[in-house]
Order: C-alpha cells, then sequence, then structure tokens
C-alpha cells in the first residue's frame, strides 16, 4: 500500500469502512453525514499515507482521522429546532378521544416502536452531549472522541498520540469531568 498499489489501499478500504463509519456516526448522528465524512477520511488517509508512522494499527490511525473530521463537521453545524412531533387534537367536545380509520392504522403500524416524542428527546440529548464534546479542549476533546467514538483503547490512544498512557488516562479523567460539568449545567445530565 505504502509503494502506491491502489487495489491493496482498496482492501484496506473496505476492510475498515464499517468501523470508519460507525466513528464517524457516533460523533455526527447522521448516517449519511457519517458516510460523506468516512468517505473524506480515507482520501485524507490516502493522500498523507507518506506520514503514516506505522506505530499502531492502520485502522486505529484511519478512525483518528476520521473522527477529527467528524469533530470539525459537528463543531460547523447550526442549532436545530425542533417540533413536538406529537399531533394537535381537534376532536369535538363528547367525541369520547375516538381515533379516526387514519389514526387507527398508524397506531397498528407503530406498533411497539417508541414514541416520537422520546425519540426526539433522546436524539436533542445525543446532539447536546456531541456538542459539549466538540467544545472541550484540546487534548481533552480527541482523547475523549478516539476513546468513545472510535472505541480505541487507551493504549491504542497513547501509541496514535505519542502520549505516555498516563498522560492519557489523565486526560480522559479531566476530559470527562469537564463534560460532565458542562453537561450538568446545561441541565442535560
Amino acid at each position: 500500500m505504502l509503494a502506491g498499489d491502489a487495489d491493496a489501499f482498496r482492501v484496506l478500504v473496505e476492510r475498515e469502512s464499517r468501523s470508519i463509519v460507525r466513528a464517524c456516526y457516533r460523533v455526527l448522528g447522521d448516517l449519511h453525514e457519517a458516510e460523506d465524512a468516512a468517505q473524506e477520511a480515507f482520501v485524507t488517509a490516502y493522500r498523507a499515507l507518506g506520514t503514516w508512522r506505522g506505530e499502531g494499527s492502520f485502522g486505529a490511525w484511519l478512525a483518528r482521522i476520521a473522527t477529527r473530521i467528524a469533530v470539525r463537521r459537528a463543531g460547523r453545524r447550526r442549532p436545530v429546532a425542533w417540533i413536538d412531533p406529537r399531533p394537535v387534537s381537534h376532536e369535538p367536545a363528547g367525541s369520547g378521544g375516538r381515533t379516526g380509520p387514519g389514526e387507527a392504522a398508524l397506531v397498528a403500524a407503530l406498533g411497539s416502536t417508541p414514541d416520537p416524542a422520546q425519540l426526539a428527546v433522546r436524539a436533542e440529548r445525543a446532539a447536546a452531549i456531541r456538542t459539549a464534546v466538540v467544545g472541550l479542549d484540546e487534548p481533552y476533546r480527541e482523547v475523549v472522541v478516539l476513546r468513545f467514538f472510535s472505541d480505541l483503547s487507551l493504549a491504542e490512544i497513547a501509541a496514535q498520540s505519542g502520549r505516555p498512557l498516563g498522560t492519557v488516562k489523565t486526560h480522559l479523567h479531566r476530559g470527562l469531568q469537564r463534560l460532565r460539568r458542562t453537561l450538568e449545567a446545561e441541565g442535560v445530565a
């Protein structure tokens, strides 16, 4: 691959694409945007192959690139105003709260799926957490993102970042403390 064999890089892309898209999705919360970020990460990695030190796995190096791209994308997002998904009831007095044929079909189709309002609250909380992570100072943001969004071990983070394992542990601990304080101040935790 380092010699420029495009087929070797294609094999690596096929091998790593699921985990890279998953890491980007954990940061961004949107599959299409995660796929775009993963594609950008593969292009960036291909152009920067000469800088890969080979100290850790190629997947870990690629995950680090991808999470940085995803965090940058998440930081450029504009806030979204959520709309209450519950329908407004326009029932006449005395109707007994019965549902019409269309609503009954919708309720039957949804079955045991979660309430859309609950899904919206979960999505809002996940977005608040991602925003709080993006707001962390370096090196805390990088360590938290690599640990929880890319699923790298502390040893892999230490190898990829060139920091001692003890320093990585300290940065993770302090980053999580700062993240917790931020989320509590916003009423999310």
